[in-house]
């Protein structure tokens, strides 16, 4: 049984930084993409950034782009999101998810974290 399990968020001012990760668990990570998307409330569920199985290639929404930096550590089944000079526009939940190819839409996705909440004051 898969299992992505998000930890890393809370509260944090305007202008700072925090680091989420995602913990997988049945799967053969090394061998999937990874993906981080973001909800925040009212809205719709959006990406933010993805990383092949390798690490070598990453692809971010344009904007978090130069903001954001995803990474990932196979040998400890981990996916990272640093975020950093967040804004109130960055509050969401973040879900990290599991997939087959690098891409910025959800349905190239099969297993989804419960996510963690990011909230930004201002």
């Amino acid at each position: 049984q898969v299992q992505l399990v998000e930890s890393g968020g809370g509260w944090v001012q305007a202008g700072g930084s925090l680091r989420l990760s995602c913990l997988a668990s049945g799967l053969r990570f090394s061998s999937y993409a990874m993906g981080w998307f973001r909800q925040a409330p009212g809205k719709e569920r959006e990406f933010v950034a993805a990383i092949s199985w390798s690490g070598g290639t990453t692809y971010y929404a344009a904007s978090v782009k130069g903001q954001f930096t995803i990474s990932r550590d196979n040998a400890k089944n981990t996916v990272y999101l640093q975020m950093n000079s967040l804004n109130p526009e960055d509050t969401a939940v973040y879900y990290c998810a599991a997939g087959t190819v690098v891409a910025g839409t959800s349905r190239h996705y099969d297993s989804w974290g419960q996510g963690t909440q990011v909230t930004v004051s201002s």
